[in-house]
């Protein structure tokens, strides 16, 4: 993510920030979930999302896959309209490829399906392994410009994760076959699990902040919400993470995604990380995600309500997990995360 970010910030401005008629209002200068684009009265998001195998059932990955990607959308409030798909397919025959293909397509039309979004292209080529893409394009609500973005904590604000965490960890114990079952398909059933429904709840709340946990894991996309506020001082309730079933188990035992050390980076951003950096559950704040959940900053006043419906909606395991002390702080730039345990 850093080299990406180096590279977009080694580009000249685009020309068409200038144009009369379209309007660039979240670009690469201000990453967020999704770029946001005015053209004359219309407000669109554009997301992008692609990542190897990682399952043995094309058709579950394509299901996973679409879920992630329509996440962007959904973290920012908009309504994902349209999907084009990039498939990398395997060498093989002609009858083996077109196994795969069919029956990952079928696995991502079922979840754009659900979410009313319709597949209306894409491409594909060979490769050594099978990876999968969705582009998705969203309209904002009602047309306006009112969308969530991971800049914009307050003071008192309480962050409300709504799926719990350790699908890295869990995945990567299935692959070196170290995980039960109950384990993955509790991790599977949380990977298909759309956000939609969350994302609708908060549109009807006072929320300030929004974004989807995903690769950078739990802490890393903090880090990024904070610089987004201008620098923030937040507090972390460790005991008030909901985990999958199984990931501390297997943390415990030392089962990583082959992604952590490069999350671990994130650490310098947690200030009290050396008197947490040998707990299980600590270790997995960094764990990446695959379909995550929401996480938002919500008036303290709306938070009970806010997790109420929530687990109403069907998020069970929806919880308050922390607060916001400070925000557009220079003291406290990029992030300040203050890790706090449970009670001995």
């Amino acid at each position: 993510a850093n080299t990406l970010s180096r590279a977009l910030a080694s580009l000249p401005p685009s020309p068409i920030v200038h144009s009369n008629d379209i309007q660039i209002l979240v670009g690469v200068n201000e990453p967020d979930d999704g770029a946001v684009v005015k053209y004359q009265a219309t407000t669109l998001v554009h997301s992008i999302d692609f990542f190897r195998n990682f399952l043995t059932d094309p058709y579950l990955l394509g299901r996973v896959a679409a879920n992630h990607a329509l996440s962007d959308c959904e973290a920012m409030g908009a309504k994902p309209i349209t999907a084009l798909a990039l498939v990398v397919i395997p060498y093989g025959n002609e009858k083996s490829q077109g196994f795969t293909l069919e029956a990952l397509m079928h696995g991502i039309r079922k979840t754009l399906d659900q979410a009313d979004c319709a597949l209306v292209g894409g491409h594909t080529c060979e490769g050594s392994e099978l990876s999968v893409g969705l582009s998705i394009n969203g309209l904002t609500p009602n047309n306006n410009n009112k969308l969530f973005s991971k800049g914009g904590f307050l003071p008192g604000d309480v962050l409300i994760l709504t799926k719990p965490i350790g699908t890295g960890c869990i995945m990567a114990a299935d692959m070196r076959a170290k995980a039960n079952y109950p384990y993955v398909q509790a991790t599977i059933n949380s990977m298909l699990q759309s956000n939609r429904a969350a994302s609708n709840i908060f549109i009807s709340h006072e929320v300030h902040a929004c974004t989807d946990i995903t690769g950078f894991g739990l802490i890393g996309h903090l880090n990024e919400m904070c610089r987004a506020s201008k620098g923030a001082l937040i507090d972390i309730n460790l005991s008030d993470i909901p985990f999958l079933p199984g990931a501390l188990t297997l943390a415990q035992k030392g089962i990583f995604s082959s992604l952590q050390p490069e999350n671990l980076n994130a650490r310098r951003a947690v200030i009290n990380h050396d008197a947490v950096a040998n707990r299980a559950d600590y270790a997995l704040l960094f764990d990446p995600q695959t379909a995550g959940g929401l996480l938002a900053a919500v008036n303290a006043s709306d938070a009970q309500a806010v997790v109420h419906r929530l687990k109403a909606a069907g998020y069970p395991h929806a919880a308050v997990i922390g607060v916001v002390q400070d925000t557009e702080s220079s003291q406290h730039f990029p992030a300040a995360i203050n890790i706090r345990l449970p009670p001995s």
